[in-house]
């Protein structure tokens, strides 16, 4: 075994030296970033995950490591041992004097090692790519050799930094009486929400586990048995289709009170983030935050997560159309869709300010266009007050044209956008013309806040959504959550409304991202017989479904409610991270494979016969 790990050990990270440790004897262990031969004097930066130091090999000071220095190759392992000393002076031609040769780019950029010993605990094979945060390679060459892609300083200060996170939400849940209580992986499965993962079981032929999407009927057992308050760092599985922020499995913090109102359970969720945000960012988040009706935001922002880092809002002019009708010169199209039983007329200013061009404007139609818009209605606002380049508006009357500008607020030189059709695909298509819009403007970055962190909680939703297709009404988030008290007369037969039923259901929103979502539960037996009834859920559909929880409900329920937030995405966000794979150790593609591991694969029939399992893939054409 080498010396250095079994006798001489480590005495600082590659990041740790500064000016106070010159004059010091020091180990450091770690991978060979470059090296760099000045004829005479050989130079290498070694690196670890706390940061980087420049190593000096003078053969004056031994020239059995300097010897051993000339056969070091990018991401080899060494060990060195030495002396800390100033970066001193170096002649500048371009200042024509010396000047300190420190680097300012470096947190050890004071100092720099002069080597007396060194040892080689393992040579590397040449990379297939850089070992370096601007690294050009294919991100699936990266996910091949993650372990490799791992190496890289950004990809480490975040991971480094979710392990932070995850010490601070154990430590500021502890301090405020929860308990961290584990829930199975795998249970039954019950059907709602996402598509579950299903996992075979030998001891009993024929059935099946679900990989759980959530402890969501877990932490409720916990507040029915007595525990009160729970939290849980977990991992959960969903088999859905994939996007560049979501993955098959993932992490939430999860957390459930018992006796609390929706205000308590705001406090801690705040308190939590105010705690995340000073660790990683030294930020005192201003509490409380923000809360924005669910039907506002909607109406506004066109979605329930709205980015309110700059305002480009939307007006809803579907009532002003029928107003004014054909008889006040409205476009026919416009006025058929704001005639539908779910139709929608929105608008948005863009402040002259903004300067779009025509080609730009053209440039934004294709963008909707491929969202399924018709096109992109419009009208810009001479100085003189005429509506130009507004097609759709030619025999609007001057009472209209008035009225659209008192909704809207725009003013001369203004451009106002139009959509109008499907209640769901209008919100959809305006809500993320929006930000496309603002990112195009450079009034948010890219990505990353922008020295912006815009909280936010969207509360009081609907209670159901309605299903033209089927006609039935459904749970918007699902069938355990409270309604309103002054909402209950909607469920009763003869007032019978269940679109006037709103909830205490709530999601946290930062920067136009959900990062979290929760509601206060029924524990009353007989509203969620209501509530039931509403969806069209027979009491045997019920039990069939949900009996355990049901059972469970009967005996003593405290009043309880909860939440989830995602940790990857908060890991995402605080880092400011370009993607969610950049906060995840071993991610999954958008196919929901593992490049590296090369996972899912096969398996033998053996195997799927101890399962009582037979594979029958799709058959290719």
């Amino acid at each position: 075994m080498s010396e250095f790990i079994s006798k001489v050990k480590r005495t600082h990270s590659c990041g740790a030296l500064r000016a106070s440790h010159i004059k010091s004897e020091v180990v450091l262990f770690g991978w060979v970033q470059n090296r760099r031969d000045h004829g005479g004097l050989i130079f290498i930066d070694l690196r670890d995950r706390e940061g980087l130091t420049q190593i000096v090999f003078d053969p004056g000071l031994s020239k059995d490591a300097h010897a051993l220095a000339e056969s070091f190759r990018s991401e080899w392992v060494v060990g060195i041992r030495g002396e800390v000393r100033s970066r001193g002076m170096q002649w500048s031609k371009k200042e024509n004097k010396e000047v300190p040769a420190t680097n300012p780019n470096l947190a050890t950029g004071e100092v720099e090692i002069y080597v007396s010993y060194a040892e080689i605990f393992n040579k590397a094979e040449t990379p297939p790519f850089e070992i370096s945060d601007h690294v050009q390679t294919s991100e699936e060459k990266r996910l091949e050799y993650r372990y490799l892609d791992l190496r890289r300083p950004n990809l480490q200060k975040s991971l480094i930094t979710r392990s932070k996170m995850n010490a601070a939400t154990r430590s500021f849940f502890h301090e405020n009486g929860f308990l961290e209580l584990e829930t199975p992986f795998m249970g039954r499965y019950t059907p709602g929400g996402a598509r579950n993962f299903l996992v075979p079981s030998r001891l009993n032929p024929g059935k099946f586990y679900a990989l759980a999407e959530s402890p969501q009927l877990y932490k409720q057992l916990f507040m029915v048995a007595g525990f009160e308050r729970y939290f849980q760092i977990v991992k959960c599985f969903r088999d859905e289709d994939l996007r560049v922020d979501r993955q098959p499995e993932f992490t939430q913090i999860d957390v459930e009170m018992s006796f609390v109102t929706q205000e308590d359970i705001f406090t801690i969720i705040e308190g939590l983030l105010k705690r995340l945000w000073k660790e990683v960012h030294n930020l005192d988040l201003p509490t409380p935050f923000r809360r924005m009706d669910f039907d506002e935001s909607m109406a506004k922002y066109g979605n329930d997560k709205p980015d309110l880092r700059f305002d480009l809002h939307h007006t809803v002019l579907t009532d002003l159309v029928k107003k004014f009708g054909a008889e006040g010169g409205v476009d026919a199209r416009m006025l058929e869709a704001a005639n539908l039983k779910s139709g929608l007329v929105k608008a948005m200013v863009i402040p002259a300010a903004h300067a779009l061009s025509r080609k730009d404007v053209d440039e934004l139609e294709a963008y909707v266009t491929g969202m399924g818009a018709k096109g992109l209605a419009r009208a810009r606002l001479a100085e003189n007050g005429d509506w130009t380049q507004a097609p759709l508006f030619k025999t609007a009357s001057p009472a209209l044209k008035q009225a659209i500008l008192d909704a809207t607020g725009a003013k001369s030189g203004d451009l106002i956008l139009f959509q109008f059709g499907k209640e769901s695909t209008v919100n959809t298509i305006m809500a993320n013309l929006r930000v496309h819009i603002a990112k195009k403007l450079k009034l948010i970055p890219e990505f990353g806040a922008g020295g912006q962190w815009n909280f936010l909680w969207v509360v009081n939703p609907p209670l159901f959504e309605f299903d033209e297709e089927t006609g039935i009404w459904h749970a918007a988030h699902h069938a355990f959550t409270r309604p309103m008290d002054e909402c209950l007369p909607y469920l009763e037969a003869a007032t019978f409304d269940p679109a006037k039923v709103y909830c205490y259901r709530y999601d946290v929103v930062l920067n136009g991202f959900e990062i979290g979502g929760g509601s206060i539960r029924l524990h009353d037996p007989l509203v969620q017989a209501k509530v039931f009834k509403a969806m069209g859920i027979s009491d045997e559909d019920a039990r069939s479904k949900f009996g355990f929880l049901l059972d469970a409900l009967k005996f003593g329920a405290p009043p309880h409610g909860g939440l989830a937030l995602g940790m990857d995405r908060l890991a995402f966000l605080i880092t400011e991270s370009e993607s969610l794979r950049d906060v995840i150790p071993f991610p999954k593609t958008q196919r929901g494979t593992d490049l590296m591991t090369l996972a899912p694969g096969d398996v033998d029939e053996k195997q799927l016969r101890d399962l009582y399992v037979k594979s029958t893939p799709p058959v290719k054409a």
